[in-house]
């Protein structure tokens, strides 16, 4: 927090100095179960990319990411999906369909289908998944292990 005041009181409330504080400080309060004040944190976050980046920057893809996961965590999984289709179109239009960013937009979403009971869809996803992490990580690299992780639930 007191980096964030920090931040604020230097940059402005309004910066973009701001969002990866506020990003990783949404992520530690989803960790801790505190998700309303998550779901604020990564909001917040998002609304400064948006407004400062416009709606199509790889970091307004970070934040829907962000806020999806939260969503996620608070059984709204169709909201979280509709963030995370948003979320990997933006990041294929931004370094194509074989960038590592993609695979975790990928997971996400394959994550969300599960949760509501989509099997066939979330095993493509991940198997799209699987594929560009593979190609572009490796098939040794930890990342391919998440994705196969993930296949299993």
């Amino acid at each position: 927090m007191k980096r964030l005041i920090f931040r604020k009181k230097t940059h402005g409330r309004d910066s973009l100095y701001l969002t990866a504080t506020l990003s990783n400080l949404g992520e530690l309060r989803r960790a801790q179960g505190r998700l309303q004040e998550a779901e604020q944190l990564a909001r917040r976050a998002l609304a400064i990319r948006e407004k400062a980046l416009g709606s199509d920057h790889p970091d307004v893809a970070a934040s829907l990411n962000n806020l999806a996961l939260v969503f996620s965590r608070q059984g709204r999984a169709s909201e979280a999906e509709g963030l995370l289709v948003r979320a990997a179109a933006i990041q294929e239009k931004a370094f194509g369909p074989d960038h590592p960013n993609v695979a975790i937009a990928l997971n996400n979403l394959a994550d969300a289908d599960i949760y509501l009971g989509r099997k066939k869809e979330a095993e493509q996803l991940l198997r799209r998944s699987l594929a560009v992490r593979e190609k572009s990580l490796g098939p040794t690299h930890l990342d391919v292990a998440v994705t196969l992780d993930i296949s299993w639930r």
